[in-house]
């Protein structure tokens, strides 16, 4: 099945997939570090859950507008990396790759989305576009 029609959508799709990777890493960010909405498992987060919390927050609101897509995107690679290997892989106990049974397929979207992200660029839709920067 051809799907071409799509094809000279693909500048505003790619705008409209790093917005929505953005909005969706952002709020992480607010639940973690603004309580909000209150999420019992952000409760309490440790010193390293603020610190992503705080990096989901800060890069995820400048890919939502497109600033700094391709740095942040990629410290968002690696965040979300670091999050697959430190939070999941090992989280019952005995290393569980698998991103299913460990509960990482979020942090694995989100790692391959933002690397992609880093190498295509912002889009059409974004302040690097505005400033000729993408």
């Amino acid at each position: 099945m051809d799907f071409g029609f799509l094809a000279p959508y693909r500048p505003q799709l790619l705008s409209v997939l790093r917005i929505m990777t953005g909005l969706l890493l952002f709020q992480f960010g607010v639940a973690k570090i603004l309580k909000f909405p209150a999420v019992p498992m952000f409760a309490n987060p440790p010193t390293l859950s603020l610190v992503a919390g705080g990096i989901e927050l800060v890069l995820g609101a400048l890919l939502i507008v497109g600033l700094f897509t391709r740095l942040s995107a990629f410290l968002l690679a690696g965040e979300m990396a670091l999050a697959y290997f430190i939070g999941h892989m090992f989280k019952t106990g005995s290393a569980v790759f698998h991103p299913l049974l460990n509960g990482g397929t979020l942090a694995a979207m989100f790692c391959f989305a933002c690397l992609y992200l880093a190498s295509a660029g912002p889009g059409p839709w974004s302040v690097d576009a505005s400033r000729g920067k993408a």
